[in-house]
């Protein structure tokens, strides 16, 4: 399997399960295993009547995973991580500050690339998924009252093992858990795209609206 397919293979899980958690309501009084397994209650209302063959159909589901993933996920808190010392607060801090306004720009300007390319480039990935069996670890006693732990959750599909995902949560000021990076297998998916970004800057000699530019016509060439 190419990277790039594996790439989209992993984000495919992700999406599964992140789509099912936009549409639960978390309260502060849930456990981190509780928004996971509450999740996989609402998965097949999302993927179920989907043809994959439909382009008006795909279009609609693509809105509706939008409009899911927009409250979930910190689109921004995710371009800046990728981004690395690019966006860095000693960067940032260093910039005078016409430097630091278009660092702000280009930060949200990938945050928005980042948005559309999720959806996009892997949301179709999702629905070869639908039929899967998942389960959920029970939580130890050795994770209450933590601020931050990582659950363990088994999907199985027509492979003789089923995949391990370890989703690491954290807590936000309300006390609700958030998801805040995904690890299958031994792939980590921030650290994946954290490194090709990287990779990109030292390409174009740290021309970050090349890069962004790059990786923007990147997301409309996979969704043809």
């Amino acid at each position: 399997m190419s990277e790039y397919r594996r790439v989209g293979w992993i984000f495919g899980l992700w999406l599964l399960v992140a789509v099912a958690w936009g549409q639960a309501e978390i309260s502060a009084d849930q456990t981190a295993h509780d928004v996971v397994s509450d999740a996989t209650t609402r998965v097949m209302s999302v993927v179920s009547g989907v043809e994959e063959d439909d382009s008006e159909d795909l279009h609609e589901y693509y809105r509706e995973i939008h409009e899911i993933l927009d409250p979930v996920i910190d689109y921004r808190g995710f371009a800046r991580s990728v981004m690395g010392p690019y966006a860095s607060r000693d960067y940032y801090q260093s910039l005078d500050e016409a430097g630091r306004a278009q660092l702000r720009e280009y930060l949200n300007r990938f945050a928005d690339v980042m948005r559309v390319g999720l959806v996009r480039t892997y949301g179709k990935g999702l629905l070869a998924f639908g039929s899967s069996r998942i389960e959920v670890d029970t939580p130890s006693e050795e994770e209450v009252g933590e601020s931050r732990i990582s659950v363990r959750q088994l999907i199985y599909s027509e492979e003789p093992e089923p995949y391990v995902i370890l989703y690491q949560m954290g807590r936000n000021k309300a006390g609700e858990w958030k998801l805040r990076n995904v690890i299958i297998e031994t792939v980590n998916l921030g650290e994946i795209y954290k490194n090709q970004f990287q990779a990109a800057a030292r390409k174009h000699n740290g021309d970050l609206n090349e890069v962004i530019s790059q990786w923007a016509g990147a997301n409309q060439d996979s969704a043809i």
